[in-house]
């Protein structure tokens, strides 16, 4: 049967008294650190994009109803791919984003959330947010890393980690796995990126810590190039800006052992 409409009866519009900070902080610092990996991560390596948004701790607002009874917690690591990243937001409104979810989320688990992290809110990313992309690990545990792709049903299947144990985000075109080593002051082993040769992705301060090396780097093969063949080309330079700082320093051999800057350059190919 077909209701008539009611006059004046206009549809409730979604709240707008929204709370974005539950003053409950991560459960520990190592988780803290650890979503701050992620998020620092991924900006770095799409640092040449303006299309995503990362965010960690976050309120997400899905539905009205959710939003008045204040009844969910935000993931601890989110990407929204495809939408306009040129600006912060205080959370994620998905009304106020064209109806988008996050297209990957990470929950870093502990003891006590474990259960309720690949349970109820494994079904609420599958069901309701239609998450492609859904990982779980354990900052204390190292061998924790659990991951699910949604398949053509909308059904999450669990990911087949590779030889190191990684798992693949088709969707960030990423591998996720560990990496043990010192960040933020404490050892530990830490959920990185990969990109998809295997490299991991450096954060900020890595990055430019790797920059002035391979600056450094090539500066001195640019002295050792000078010296014994005088000018070089420009086109030599763009080839060695494009190197890393092993490559260039396993080219200093080469520069000594060749007789022409040609035979050089024919290293580079």
């Amino acid at each position: 049967m077909v209701r008539e409409a009611i006059a004046g009866w206009e549809p409730p519009m979604p709240p707008t008294d929204l709370i974005f900070d539950d003053g409950e902080p991560l459960e520990t610092n190592r988780h803290r650190n650890a979503m701050n990996v992620l998020i620092n991560s991924i900006n770095q390596a799409y640092s040449d994009r303006n299309d995503f948004f990362a965010g960690g701790n976050m309120f997400i607002y899905y539905s009205s109803a959710q939003a008045r009874n204040r009844d969910f917690r935000g993931p601890d690591f989110f990407v929204v791919l495809n939408i306009d990243g040129s600006y912060p937001r205080q959370g994620w409104v998905v009304w106020e984003e064209n109806g988008r979810y996050p297209d990957v989320i990470v929950e870093l688990m502990s003891p006590s959330t474990a259960q309720i992290d690949t349970g109820a809110k494994k079904d609420l990313y599958e069901q309701v947010f239609r998450t492609r992309d859904y990982f779980v690990f354990n900052p204390f545990d190292p061998d924790s890393l659990q991951g699910w792709s949604l398949d053509a049903a909308d059904r999450y299947q669990p990911l087949t980690p590779n030889e190191q144990g990684w798992l693949w985000s088709e969707t960030l075109g990423l591998w996720l796995g560990t990496w043990s080593g010192t960040l933020y002051r404490e050892t530990a082993v830490w959920l990185r990126f990969y990109n998809e040769t295997g490299n991991l992705v450096p954060l900020p301060e890595e990055a430019a810590g790797q920059q002035g090396l391979q600056q450094g780097a090539m500066r001195q093969l640019l002295r050792l190039l000078t010296t014994r063949f005088g000018t070089v080309t420009p086109e030599v330079e763009l080839l060695l800006q494009a190197l890393d700082v092993n490559q260039l320093e396993d080219l200093v051999e080469v520069a000594l052992s060749v007789d022409s800057l040609e035979q050089f350059a024919s290293h580079l190919s």
